[in-house]
């Protein structure tokens, strides 16, 4: 089982709510390091604004240079500082200063993308070379069990995307896993 950084600072719960920040540290854990411009253009947002991003999630330790990867000194390539998820403990940065006001902010985020997310898998686009899957499954577990599943869940998404990063001419494109392990909710049985 892997181990999973945790962020307990508001402020960088703040920095990796907002949806481009995402977008770019989704981006560079699928792809490993990418420079800005190539950045700006998956997420075809300006250059200039994908610098400003990643300026502020370099700031928080988040991402960092990968000179291992840049052509010259003053080619500035980008990797994720961390690799695989990032566990996040709601209940504990609500408890620092300024904590409620950044979990509200990164919930009301995360729901809106997740929304998304689920309104496109279960829409109508039949894109041709597109796979969309929905499983949805349920089981009985202790609340140890629950995690242990997440986590291994976690590393076997994490293994399948450490497998395909890197070369970025192989037909490949960016796909998002959703997982989501909870007790089941009681559900009004009438619509």
């Amino acid at each position: 089982m892997s181990s999973r950084p945790e962020l307990h600072d508001p402020r960088v719960l703040r920095a990796i709510a907002h949806p481009v920040r995402n977008r770019i540290l989704t981006e560079l854990d699928v792809h490993g390091s990418l420079r800005a411009a190539d950045l700006a253009k998956l997420l075809d947002v300006p250059a200039n604004s994908v610098s400003f991003h990643l300026r502020e999630l370099a700031k928080f330790g988040l991402i960092e240079e990968d000179p291992s990867a840049a052509r010259d000194k003053r080619d500035r390539v980008w990797r994720a500082a961390d690799t695989g998820d990032r566990s996040i403990q709601l209940d504990q940065i609500e408890k620092a200063p300024g904590g409620k006001a950044a979990s509200k902010v990164f919930r009301r985020t995360k729901a809106a993308w997740t929304h998304h997310l689920v309104d496109l898998a279960y829409g109508d686009d039949r894109t041709p070379g597109v796979q969309r899957t929905v499983a949805e499954q349920a089981l009985r577990l202790t609340k140890d069990e629950a995690g242990e599943l997440a986590n291994e869940i976690v590393d076997l998404v994490d293994a399948w995307r450490k497998r395909n990063q890197g070369d970025d001419d192989d037909g490949r494109t960016s796909y998002h896993v959703l997982h989501i392990v909870q007790p089941l909710p009681d559900q009004p049985l009438e619509s």
